[in-house]
């Protein structure tokens, strides 16, 4: 939120440049952090400060990179390039995976433990190089640059967000509700609860490794497709094929059962998950005018992460306890999300060109 309003205030590049930079040195630090048998209790006091550094910055960096991805895309194909951007979640989980099998099959366990698990977050320094050389040569946003020379940059963009906006905040909030818990309990808490019910771990990884992968190239086709019917239809058919499908997928992973795991996790994930958090990149940044629109963004994407994901954790081990580890409560609390989610989207103005049908559209407009 506070990058959200530093991207209307001074520039989305600025806070694009801010955020990697932000990020980047904290995850290479924490490879250089200390042990616990040198520094004693700062090393995780440190720890956990650099991760809250990182919290911050990662709270600035989505907002930010899919509105300049959005706005310096062809407003015809805006869905399909703006979901782009998209890809960096499904990647992100699959590169540490990937790098960390690698680590375990060259190195011994105490090697692992001495110093292996710090090169992941050392190599990240490479990744961060060649993004700030990105950002740094890439132009501001044309439609900012715009306002700002005729300086019609919003003063307070955040408060006219919250008070000029209320119903649009809140209805976005709520769609964003069923993607943030979608992935975060098909990727995270399942393994959880799978452990929970003795269930096969190596079944439920991979069953999951193979649908983000999937994931990764259903993101763009969907992104595309909400060029061509709307951004609120292929957004409403992910939230509702995550609601109707989510008894079906608990019942088929309890079965223990590889392919019925992975055909559960393809409709779930690679296709319920893609069709809410492709329209995203597109969809939110035109829902809100130029003077405002990163702080727009901004709000309901991490207040609908916040609640649809961030407290998740909590939530599920509270409903596991309850219901001695089925799957049940999950699967209610996932439906009770997506009916909000859905309530929200109906409320939302459709903004894909050609599709608007009369409603308000702030993007054609600043």
């Amino acid at each position: 939120i506070v990058f959200g309003h530093i991207g209307d205030k001074v520039g989305r590049k600025k806070a694009l440049v801010a955020t990697i930079l932000i990020v980047g040195l904290g995850t290479f630090c924490i490879g250089l952090l200390p042990t616990y048998e040198k520094i004693g209790i700062w090393a995780p006091v440190l720890l956990i400060a650099i991760r809250l550094l990182q919290g911050f910055g990662v709270g600035g960096e989505q907002a930010g990179a899919v509105l300049m991805t959005a706005q310096y895309s062809q407003a015809s194909r805006r869905g399909f390039f703006a979901s782009w951007v998209q890809i960096g979640a499904p990647v992100g989980f699959l590169l540490p995976l990937a790098l960390f099998a690698i680590l375990n099959a060259t190195l011994s366990a105490e090697q692992m433990m001495d110093w292996g698990w710090r090169v992941p977050f050392l190599l990240s320094a490479l990744l961060v190089i060649v993004g700030l050389f990105i950002r740094l040569r890439i132009d501001e946003s044309p439609v900012f640059a715009a306002i700002r020379e005729t300086k019609a940059a919003e003063s307070r963009p955040l408060k006219e967000v919250l008070r000029g906006n209320p119903k649009l905040v809140v209805n976005g909030v709520a769609a964003k509700l069923i993607e943030a818990c979608a992935f975060a309990l098909f990727t995270v808490i399942i393994l959880a609860w799978g452990k929970a019910n003795n269930l096969d771990s190596g079944i439920l990884m991979n069953s999951m490794i193979v649908a983000v992968i999937l994931e990764v190239f259903a993101i763009p086709v969907m992104g595309a497709l909400s060029d061509k019917i709307g951004r609120k239809p292929v957004y409403m058919m992910g939230a509702l094929l995550i609601v109707i499908s989510i008894v079906p997928f608990f019942y088929a992973l309890s079965q223990n059962s590889y392919w019925l795991t992975q055909i559960a996790m393809i409709v779930a994930l690679t296709l319920g998950h893609s069709m809410c958090y492709a329209p995203q990149a597109s969809w939110f940044p035109e829902l809100f005018p130029t003077h405002i629109r990163c702080s727009g963004i901004a709000v309901i994407w991490q207040i609908g992460s916040l609640i649809g994901s961030g407290v998740l954790g909590l939530v599920a081990v509270k409903i596991l306890q309850m219901t001695d580890g089925h799957w049940y409560g999950l699967a209610l609390y996932v439906a009770v999300l997506g009916v909000i989610s859905v309530i929200g989207l109906l409320r939302l103005p459709e903004t894909a060109p050609g599709r608007r049908n009369g409603e308000y559209h702030p993007w054609q407009q600043h």
